[in-house]
């Protein structure tokens, strides 16, 4: 049976079914999924139902993951299956948390800004979802760039931003304190506006959380632009909200999408399984005169 696409809204997103991604895949379904990720920017499956191993199984499909460790364990018993995957969760066992990023809400970003090679793809799978709250939102940032104003795109041509490590110009200490982050640091800087890889569609590439300044701006520039940009690139027409049911399978590309997370109550559990494929320093995108 094929796979079914089913887009949600003009905005982006689409629902996947006819497919079990817990075994392994064929390669006319692996392109039918590609095209349609690459078209509708975040893919949601319902109902899956995997392993660690089937989820690195399907990721590998895409690309590399990361050469690096994440600040968290990958599994309950910390048998890490590999050390990119990480637990987003709020999980508590004597009294540490047991995954990364555990509570509240979180601003919109992108993973991986703060590098010089940003996650190219983020798979997220929910094992563990509270009743209310902790929904992920996603935004289209191609429709961002279209929409933007001319006199920012002419402004910002060929013009960078810097990025760090949850350290963005509209992070308070208590969502760092919420989130848990500890003492790493890393900075990055990227385009404002990316040229895709493979569709060659132009996005805007700044976000509320990870984003610390435009480029070689005063301080008062800098604040009063990026406060434009990120409150045209959440404008609720270019966002979906995925309200979460443990099953999901949620894939999105960071190239062109900015999601953020609502908040949930400390008193309900929330478990997800995260994994990355690897991608390469932004290309700044080539402006028509």
């Amino acid at each position: 049976m094929p796979i079914d696409v089913a887009p949600f809204s003009s905005a982006l997103g689409a629902s996947v079914t006819g497919i079990d991604l817990s075994a392994p895949i064929d390669a006319d379904d692996f392109r039918d999924i590609h095209a349609a990720w690459l078209e509708h920017l975040v893919l949601v499956f319902p109902g899956q139902n995997f392993s660690d191993t089937d989820q690195v199984r399907f990721t590998e499909m895409f690309g590399d993951l990361p050469d690096k460790p994440v600040r968290s364990r990958g599994t309950k018993s910390a048998k890490q299956l590999h050390k990119s995957v990480m637990l987003v969760t709020n999980i508590r066992e004597d009294g540490k948390v047991i995954g990364s990023l555990p509570d509240g809400e979180m601003h919109f970003h992108t993973d991986g800004a703060y590098e010089t090679d940003p996650y190219r793809y983020t798979l997220l799978y929910a094992i563990e979802v509270p009743k209310t709250g902790g929904n992920t939102l996603f935004a289209n940032m191609y429709t961002a760039y279209d929409t933007l104003d001319d006199d920012l795109k002419r402004r910002l041509a060929g013009v960078d931003a810097e990025h760090g490590f949850y350290t963005g110009v509209d992070v308070s200490d208590d969502m760092k304190s919420a989130l848990g982050l500890g003492d790493y640091q890393s900075t990055a800087r990227h385009p404002v506006f990316c040229a895709h890889e493979e569709t060659g569609r132009t996005a805007l590439y700044v976000n509320r959380l990870l984003t610390q300044c435009i480029a070689d701006a005063a301080d008062r520039e800098s604040r009063e632009i990026l406060s434009r940009l990120f409150d045209h690139s959440e404008r609720s027409e270019f966002v979906y909200e995925h309200i979460w049911t443990a099953g999901d399978f949620v894939m999105w590309d960071n190239r062109c999408t900015n999601h953020a997370r609502t908040d949930f109550s400390a008193g309900e559990r929330r478990l997800l399984r995260r994994t990355t494929v690897q991608g390469v320093a932004p290309a700044a995108a080539v402006m028509s005169a």
